[in-house]
């Protein structure tokens, strides 16, 4: 596909050796830094924090918390809670 405005990534790296995932994951902030759009669907919470800017937590079709990965970072309850980190 040539020029996209948004890439979506359900689950990526599931199942995948962990220098693939890396790599991946490194692909993905370069495309970020590009000012490609990304959405990422993910349980891989440590590095999402350090590759999005927004979060959002859906809990049976609704989002149940949404925030800056700051804000994800300082709420070990949230984590816990929704994502069981």
């Amino acid at each position: 596909m040539t020029n996209p405005r948004l890439l979506i990534l359900d689950e990526a790296t599931e199942g995948l050796a962990p220098l693939i995932r890396a790599e991946i994951w490194r692909c993905l902030a370069s495309l970020k830094n590009l000012g490609l759009a990304i959405l990422v669907i993910d349980k891989n919470v440590g590095t999402l924090i350090r590759v999005a800017d927004r979060h959002f937590l859906i809990e049976r079709g609704r989002v149940v918390w949404w925030g800056t990965s700051r804000e994800l970072a300082a709420a070990p309850d949230v984590q816990h809670r929704y994502l069981g980190v």
